[in-house]
């Protein structure tokens, strides 16, 4: 049973809080945020269980003043999902993500660059950026027919510094900028990852490495510079970066005369073309792709050795018409020096999973929804739902495996080819179950029904 498993994995979350009566409050928030029906706010998941004309500010003292860390509640996902994971080293997925707000007292709240803004403008947006890691579960290597899920492990808040004012001292200039430096997102990147290996090395898992694939963004001089213990980077490039060999002679130079990138190893034809099959959109495919191993980026990884890993364009069709599109092809920079190009291809296409997380989480879930002004309840709220939707993800992976079965609610007619099942399915689902067994979530003092979460909708 969906709800069950639910349960029996929070139950590690006991370890992250100081009283018992705190883990309990916390599980039912958690349920209640899941199941909730409207706008996910914390009003709203107080609704759906019923505890509207009760005090509620134990609700927000949880996040506000409760002492216990976030990262502690993806430990329980993270020990119980590895069993899952058949592969010689550990696959995660980093991304940063923006939250909307409209509150203009929120303390870490900033205008950024909007996402969605066309190429062609930039447009701002006011919100909260965050920085996630979600675990590559690669299924199709025990059913050939499964597709991968990515399960958040952490999601951290990444706020932007203040700047000074603009009459400030040149050392409170030259202090910010110094500080920029050192609190960057690709910084908290590099410290984020370290912790994730602390992270695995308790999980009993010391002897895998762990695999990192993120896109360009990431592709820079902090983290192609940063020392990583058992970790290894695989990060998409541009094209025009300017690559080298070793110099071949013993003279003093170590960095080769002749430059190259990685748009004129697609272009030579002397190189040629290898082929790898690969798992993405739900069959299997054959990729083409070129390798150069042994080259050096003085730039920003140094004296460090990387392999240039080409992808070449792969056709698609769009409906209704006959001439093929061809996506644009793809470089990748890795620090992994051994394990096979084919695996690392791999990687790089389940990375996709982490977007299918963050749509989830902000369409499904309404992440960021929350009305909280406090600098604690801010970076804490969204995390605590993020690791409640990593524990439903991976419930749902181990009581109905990893595609549809008659648990499900049938599917509408424009979707009768989804063999996936959504987080949304899931969530249905896990409130059929507590409309079945109220029984077992009495001890968390969750009392709630399908018609109390229906008529709570609008309050």
């Amino acid at each position: 049973m969906l709800l069950s498993q639910w349960l029996e994995i929070v139950s590690g979350w006991q370890l992250a809080f100081a009283q018992r009566r705190l883990w309990r409050r916390s599980v039912a928030q958690a349920l209640a945020s899941l199941v909730a029906v409207g706008r996910r706010t914390l009003s709203r998941s107080i609704c759906a269980r019923g505890r509207q004309h009760l005090d509620w500010s134990a609700e927000y003292k949880l996040h506000a003043r409760s002492q216990w860390n976030v990262n502690d509640l993806f430990q329980s996902v993270l020990a119980r999902a590895l069993p899952l994971c058949a592969t010689p080293y550990i696959a995660v997925a980093i991304d940063d993500t923006r939250l909307r707000k409209t509150g203009r007292h929120i303390q870490t709240a900033f205008f950024q660059r909007d996402p969605l803004s066309p190429k062609f403008r930039f447009n701002l947006m006011w919100g909260l950026r965050f920085l996630q890691v979600s675990l590559l579960v690669p299924l199709y290597r025990t059913q050939s027919t499964a597709s991968p899920r990515g399960l958040p492990l952490r999601f951290v808040e990444c706020p932007a510094l203040k700047r000074p004012a603009r009459k400030a001292d040149p050392q409170q200039w030259q202090a910010y900028r110094q500080l920029c430096r050192r609190e960057n997102l690709s910084q908290r990147a590099v410290k984020v990852l370290q912790e994730l290996r602390q992270a695995l090395d308790r999980a009993g898992v010391p002897s895998r490495p762990l695999l990192v694939v993120g896109d360009n963004s990431f592709c820079n001089r902090a983290l192609m510079g940063a020392v990583f213990e058992r970790t290894q980077l695989v990060v998409r490039a541009r094209r025009d970066i300017q690559l080298c060999h070793r110099a071949a002679d013993s003279g003093p130079c170590f960095y080769g005369r002749d430059r190259f990138t990685p748009e004129s190893v697609r272009t030579d034809e002397g190189r040629p073309w290898g082929t790898a099959e690969i798992f993405h959109g739900g069959q299997w495919r054959l990729i083409r792709y070129k390798q150069v191993s042994d080259v050096y980026w003085q730039s920003a990884a140094k004296r460090r050795p990387l392999r240039l890993l080409v992808v070449g364009s792969i056709p698609y069709q769009v409906p209704s018409r006959r001439r093929l599109h061809y996506h644009e092809a793809a470089f990748l920079l890795t620090t992994d020096l051994t394990t096979p190009a084919c695996n690392l291809l791999q990687v790089y296409f389940d990375r996709w999973q982490i977007e299918v997380n963050h749509r989830e989480e902000k369409d499904t879930l309404g992440v960021g929804q929350a009305q909280l002004r406090t600098k604690a309840s801010v970076a804490r709220q969204p995390a605590f739902v993020v690791a409640a939707y990593s524990a439903l993800l991976l419930a749902g992976l181990l009581a109905y495996g990893p595609e549809r079965s008659s648990q499900f609610a049938p599917l509408p007619k424009w979707r009768r080819r989804a063999t996936r099942p959504s987080c949304l399915d899931l969530v249905t689902v896990l409130r059929r179950q507590i409309e079945e067994q109220r029984s077992s979530l009495a001890p968390f003092g969750f009392h709630s029904s399908l018609k109390l979460l229906t008529l709570n909708a609008d309050a």
